[in-house]
């Protein structure tokens, strides 16, 4: 089993989403953020009572953004040779098979990544066994 080469706690300054002006007031409006305009407009003007705007105050500790909560990092894999390329730094990324990828390479990778002590997040996804007869 492999683990993670520094395990510090991951934290997250903020979990809800920004969502856009108006967004509760339209159903043609999506949530998704964006930026207000206007001369007027009491959210753009951030007034007191609304909803946040996203600043640069909000991003992550840079140590462990991008990380997932068993503390390694993703590496999307295509190809077996990808694997060699984590063979130095299997504590700090794991491998994640591709989506495209056949039954018979993601059984040559996971093999391989036993071999070399490389944790794969999707391992068992879309391999079957025989016993189905």
């Amino acid at each position: 089993m492999v683990m993670p080469a520094n395990r510090r706690p991951i934290v997250k300054k903020r979990t809800k989403k920004f969502k856009r002006m108006h967004w509760d007031r339209y159903s043609c409006v999506d949530p998704s953020w964006r930026k207000p305009h206007g001369i007027d407009g009491r959210f753009r003007r951030r007034f007191h009572g609304l909803q946040k705007h996203p600043k640069i105050g909000y991003g992550s500790n840079r140590k462990t953004r991008h990380m997932m909560p068993d503390g390694f990092r993703k590496f999307l894999v295509r190809t077996p040779e990808d694997l060699e390329v984590l063979l130095m730094h299997n504590r700090v990324y794991a491998a994640e098979l591709a989506h495209n990828l056949s039954a018979k390479t993601r059984r040559t990778i996971v093999e391989r990544a036993a071999q070399l002590n490389v944790k794969v997040t999707n391992g068992k996804a879309r391999v079957q066994t025989e016993d189905d007869e």
